[in-house]
């Protein structure tokens, strides 16, 4: 009895349903893709210029604005058709901090959708990794306290512990009854991080900061021989504003009722230049709008080329288009979403469904064909927080590229070292390539087999992948138990 590998059933698969020539025809395509991204890629140069000509690129304010425009003028460069979609949100940005523990000055940053104005003082509670069992396993203890909590799972935590976003972790301290929350940052190097800490995109009650990691875990080791007390005056600005998402398309030559998303988010957050996140994923997702009118490609399907803003703030973008595309009925229409964001050197594919593997790897297999270094592997699951959410959260399926990051990058994440001395070029093109051989597949496959989910498997999924109580805090799980 023959035993095949899973490449080559997927390579059967793939031959089964497509057929020999449109196989030879994929790997002509890849290769002018791969050729055209080598040789002439633009990502490179045009995020370095987009981080010394614009800087940040913060959600409604004048650098986020101008940073769409770039995007826009590039695309239409590149002769996309382009339009602007734009949306209300509102805005959040810092104003003054002070933090105060044991009458000792701490260096910090404010968390995004913290008060407007704050200035509380009172006895820290360590509330440990900041999850519920935290809150349950000592009851009361937050209760008109400033909790402090990690923002990663602290070493010697019970192995298979689920971390919570940052924005759940200040939920759960609101929910408590603390008067604020302090969260230690995991990276090392006294590197603070920034984020929203708000699961709605709304301001929250309570002041939220990070203090670095060294600092953090000094003050945990004192409390647990003494009491300490803190005090955390603020100022911030909040109002709504008006951004917008950039769209290009490109029509489908036969099914172009039938669409392909693929997006990142451009905007940032204001303490550095967001090159890494996300830089390397808006610029990708132009660059391969750029490859695509260069080779002249128009699969079957339509593609459409999205950079959301607001995904920092609460996935505001993605959310406004998602909204968009439910009232005018057209998301029946998404076939797949793809995803980019802090995408870099992928060596694989990945989807939130695994009915596609094997379409998957057929692409990806091609891809090994050009460049070796691509191993093809595939994962399956759901997860939360980036751009994919809203289509996610509807049952479209999602899928993006599996690679990595150096740590240097990783440490840098939401922090002032966010700049453009971290992007590694070779490495970007590899997101652009094979990003853009995974597009073009999808795109022009004869069929694609996962389907919009409906609620009740959607809500069966959601529940294998361990999301409800994160959906619960945020007040996204729409189900009755």
């Amino acid at each position: 009895m023959i035993r095949l590998t899973t490449l080559a059933l997927a390579c059967l698969f793939f031959s089964n349903s497509i057929g020999a020539q449109s196989r030879q025809e994929w790997t002509a395509v890849f290769k002018n893709i791969n050729d055209e991204v080598l040789q002439r890629s633009a990502a490179y140069n045009n995020l370095q210029a987009a981080t010394q000509n614009i800087g940040h690129r913060l959600t409604g304010s004048a650098r986020g604005s101008r940073a769409e425009t770039y995007a826009y003028g590039l695309l239409t460069a590149y002769g996309l058709t382009v339009h602007y979609a734009p949306f209300e949100a509102e805005s959040w940005s810092r104003g003054t901090l002070a933090v105060t523990i044991n009458n000792k000055k701490y260096k910090s940053v404010s968390l995004a959708h913290s008060p407007v104005k704050a200035n509380v003082s009172g006895s820290i509670a360590d509330m440990g990794n900041g999850l519920e069992a935290d809150y349950l396993n000592h009851p009361g203890a937050a209760k008109d306290k400033i909790v402090l909590a990690s923002l990663g799972i602290l070493p010697g935590s019970v192995n298979g512990l689920r971390n919570l976003h940052r924005s759940e972790k200040a939920a759960l301290a609101i929910r408590y009854g603390a008067k604020g929350i302090i969260l230690i940052n995991s990276a090392p190097g006294d590197i603070l991080l920034t984020g929203t800490a708000s699961v709605t995109g709304k301001l929250i009650s309570i002041p939220a900061i990070c203090i670095g990691n060294e600092d953090g875990m000094q003050l945990k080791k004192q409390l647990q021989t003494a009491p300490a007390a803190a005090s955390i005056a603020m100022t911030n600005f909040s109002g709504t504003i008006k951004a917008r998402n950039v769209i290009a398309t490109i029509r489908g030559k036969t099914k172009p009722g039938e669409k392909i998303v693929i997006g990142g988010h451009l905007d940032s957050w204001d303490l550095a230049t967001g090159a890494i996140d996300n830089g390397i994923g808006a610029f990708s997702v132009m660059d391969i709008a750029r490859t695509f009118t260069a080779l002249n490609l128009q699969p079957e399907r339509t593609v459409e080329f999205v950079l959301f803003m607001g995904e920092e703030q609460g996935l505001l973008g993605s959310k406004a288009y998602m909204n968009n595309v439910l009232q005018d009925g057209t998301a029946e229409q998404i076939k797949y979403m793809l995803n980019l964001d802090m995408s870099n050197n992928p060596k694989g594919y990945s989807a939130t469904t695994g009915e596609d593997e094997p379409l998957f790897r057929a692409i990806g297999g091609i891809a090994k064909t050009i460049d070796t270094s691509f191993s093809n592997t595939f994962h399956s699951g759901f997860g939360l927080h980036s751009d994919h959410q809203p289509f996610m959260l509807q049952g479209i399926p999602a899928g993006s590229v599996a690679g990595s990051l150096s740590r240097e990058a990783l440490n840098c994440y939401h922090a002032d070292c966010d700049a453009f001395d971290l992007v590694n070029e070779p490495e970007l093109k590899n997101t652009i390539r094979f990003s853009a051989m995974l597009l073009y597949g999808l795109a022009d496959a004869p069929a694609i087999q996962a389907k919009r989910l409906t609620d009740d498997a959607l809500k069966a999924a959601l529940l294998q992948s361990h999301l409800k109580e994160a959906l619960q805090i945020s007040g996204e799980w729409r189900w009755e138990d």
